[in-house]
């Protein structure tokens, strides 16, 4: 990154996905504590896929083509960014549900709108793409750190009676919020992500020109949907099957992880300090970086059948430790390295793999085809069903049991590997890449 664009261009993507990083982890335990219902807390946790869904469909498009993209990150980044700030100071589901579906509207198209923007200002894309957008990965671990000293129970801090600095760090660092007082203290997740859209909005003004895009000829509104026909290959259809198996195993860790951390029962959890559940969290982002290095080496020898196996059964083998091994806090924190072979290994081979076996023509919306089931519906599924599982099905009296919980998306995830192991044989001849761009 020696062009001063590619250094703007990693910092926006640094703060796109701090952003994001920042409210989502603990969203799913901060909800029940404003009393929402189990249904109120899907419609809101809904409120991401339906914005994915929506984006494939229309606000991509629409934005792409009638705005300079520069300026379109700045108005939703502002916009968004007030409305998720928001979030950190209402308490009713009416303002609570509205606030994030303004945000997730707004954000979720500069997903793609930073790509474009990346992509148009890099003299060697081929290159340089993948160190800007590690920005992105960075950004999410970023977000994690800031709340090891905002989640804080001051008043063990202040009992302690620390001498010097370095005594007072670390009490702070030992002496993170629980129960309650964290889910009270999440709102402070808000606040931070808002501050982080409101700083990339404003910085967004400094990024080079990047102008609307005018439709391709012969491109239609509705290109996606002579995507479908190429459904009609099995061993399409079977990837794009299991690519909604997988990120609603995927979704399920996002919706159960932070409570069964921060939480200690005699029938699961591990009780950790609340100011450390993303840090532990954002171990997988990390893993995530180191895993992208080996891909290439692991599709040219595993091939893409076996990579794929590999990584939707990361995602079982996590849950049966998060189910039979709770107790060990040392060997939960070290399993969420699975993360990044889990995403690694089947979302961004999936991602290769459509760029791969598509015609060049169709490939953009062979990957919205499959960005629907990935970000869009099998994040709905699991964000709708989720709250109910954890909050009504598995709980009683009060307490969850986490190990009959965490069988259900570890049996799907299973169920997946089989299906890939019976029914994906993609043609012999597409060869996996021996390098790919990180």
């Amino acid at each position: 990154m020696k062009s001063p664009a590619a250094k703007k261009l990693f910092v926006m993507m640094v703060l796109e996905f701090f952003i994001w990083g920042a409210w989502l982890p603990l969203i799913f335990g901060y909800l029940p504590s404003l009393g929402f219902t189990a249904s109120q807390q899907a419609w809101i946790l809904n409120a991401f896929p339906i914005a994915a869904i929506v984006g494939m469909f229309f606000s991509n498009q629409f934005a792409d083509r009638n705005f300079a993209a520069e300026r379109f990150l700045a108005f939703s980044h502002l916009v968004g960014g007030l409305a998720i700030l928001g979030c950190g100071f209402v308490t009713d589901f009416a303002s609570f549900f509205t606030l994030m579906m303004i945000h997730c509207l707004l954000y979720v198209p500069t997903i793609s709108i930073t790509n474009g923007i990346a992509f148009a200002n890099m003299k060697d894309a081929s290159r340089e793409f993948g160190i800007v957008r590690m920005g992105g990965t960075i950004g999410w671990i970023l977000a994690a750190w800031p709340f090891t000293f905002i989640l804080v129970d001051w008043a063990k801090v202040d009992a302690a009676n620390t001498k010097g600095v370095v005594d007072w760090i670390g009490a702070v660092l030992a002496n993170g919020l629980t129960g309650e007082a964290l889910k009270a203290a999440t709102k402070w997740t808000f606040v931070v992500s808002g501050t982080a859209s409101i700083l990339l909005a404003l910085f967004s003004l400094t990024l080079p020109h990047t102008p609307a895009k005018p439709a391709a000829a012969g491109e239609g509104k509705l290109a996606w949907l002579q995507t479908l026909k190429f459904l009609k290959h099995p061993f399409i259809l079977v990837l794009w099957i299991v690519a909604l198996m997988d990120s609603f195993v995927h979704n399920c860790y996002f919706n159960w992880t932070g409570s069964f951390l921060g939480t200690k029962t005699e029938l699961g959890g591990v009780g950790i300090p609340g100011n450390w559940i993303m840090p532990v969290m954002s171990v997988g982002q990390v893993a995530e970086i180191l895993t992208m290095f080996i891909l290439g080496a692991t599709l040219k020898n595993l091939g893409w059948r076996w990579t794929l196996i590999i990584g939707v059964l990361g995602h079982a083998a996590r849950f049966l430790v998060y189910a039979y091994m709770p107790g060990s806090a040392a060997m939960i924190i070290t399993v969420q390295i699975l993360h990044g072979i889990c995403y690694a290994f089947f979302f961004a081979t999936v991602y290769i793999f459509v760029d791969k076996c598509f015609p060049k023509d169709a490939r953009s919306s062979a990957q919205g085809l499959f960005n629907v089931v990935i970000l869009g519906v099998g994040a709905l599924i699991a964000n709708s069903w989720c709250p109910y599982l954890i909050q009504e099905t598995f709980t009683k009296n009060g307490i969850t049991d986490f190990k009959s919980l965490f069988l259900l998306p570890a049996g799907c995830a299973f169920a997946a590997a089989v299906i890939l192991l019976i029914a994906f044989w993609p043609p012999q001849d597409l060869d996996a890449p021996a390098e790919v761009s990180h």
